[in-house]
């Protein structure tokens, strides 16, 4: 048989045109991301890496002896933190599994995947005035920490549920049916094979989770409150308190203090730098095993 020569034939003067312009605008476009994220860090760590000390980090604010201290704001922050991801975890993960592996009603499970898309897309401040009215007021929580973990919690399950629901998908059908074969029961197969074949898509929601925490700000100015006082867990979940992002807001448009305002800031883009490294170690990581 004769081999058949496909000969390339040479573009037109306007589609190479065309194609140029569209190169040159990818190309502008990139350039001008990449400039413009490198200058608002730069910036940032500019302006507020020189106002970042050991006395700056490790004191609290006091009126008396005029002196600036974010302590306990770094506390609050880790509290919520903490108190979310331990709440929002079990439910995240709990919610995936039984729409992934018990759900039979495939309607209701698109209604509440639809249900959780939508929740995502709804502003942080309507959160917050939700949480202000049912945890501050109805049941009685008053303006406090754990009324703002709990609004963070609802703010960030369908991100936990997500990602774990999709990285379930990800497990072969033929490792269930291995498991079903050699007479393993629905929940040891699940436990011993689902979700270690998922764990990725869990701590990476989890990752995300943080990151949304740490820069949330609007919901927790309904809930969670401005206070700078230092207290254990305990006694700080039952009292207002502000974290970075919170506190960044008081003293910049507050109190005008901008160079405090920037150091927070630089704080916060270093936690979240270290955050998306994290999760690009904690990906390679998986994904190397998962090659093993």
């Amino acid at each position: 048989m004769e081999e058949k020569t496909i000969t390339m034939q040479p573009l037109s003067g306007r589609r190479r045109a065309y194609d140029r312009v569209l190169r040159f605008l990818l190309y502008f476009c990139a350039t001008l991301t990449c400039a413009l994220l490198i200058f608002i860090i730069g910036y940032i760590f500019v302006r507020g890496l020189p106002h970042v000390t050991w006395e700056f980090l490790s004191t609290e604010p006091s009126y008396i002896n005029d002196t600036i201290g974010i302590l306990p704001n770094i506390a609050n922050t880790i509290y919520i933190v903490v108190v979310t991801l331990i709440i929002i975890l079990p439910l995240g993960v709990g919610a995936a599994v039984y729409l992934t592996e018990y759900a039979k009603n495939q309607k209701l499970v698109a209604a509440i995947e639809f249900a959780t898309e939508t929740l995502t897309g709804i502003p942080s401040i309507i959160f917050g005035l939700v949480g202000m009215l049912f945890f501050c007021q109805f049941l009685n929580m008053k303006t406090s920490l754990l009324a703002g973990a709990l609004t963070l919690v609802i703010m960030n399950l369908p991100t936990i549920m997500r990602t774990t629901q999709e990285s379930l998908k990800t497990v072969p059908q033929s490792y269930r049916e291995g498991a079903f074969g050699l007479g393993a029961g629905k929940w040891r197969v699940i436990r011993t094979v689902v979700l270690p074949g998922c764990i990725d898509g869990v701590i990476t929601g989890c990752i995300l989770s943080v990151g949304r925490i740490l820069g949330e700000s609007a919901a927790l100015l309904f809930t969670a409150g401005f206070a700078h006082a230092l207290n254990n867990i305990v006694k700080g979940l039952g009292s207002a308190g502000a974290t970075l992002t919170v506190a960044l807001y008081v003293y910049a448009k507050e109190q005008g203090e901008f160079g405090v305002a920037f150091a927070i800031a630089a704080i916060l883009m270093i936690l979240t730098m270290l955050i998306n490294f994290a999760a690009v170690l904690v990906g390679k990581y998986f994904k190397k095993r998962k090659d093993m």
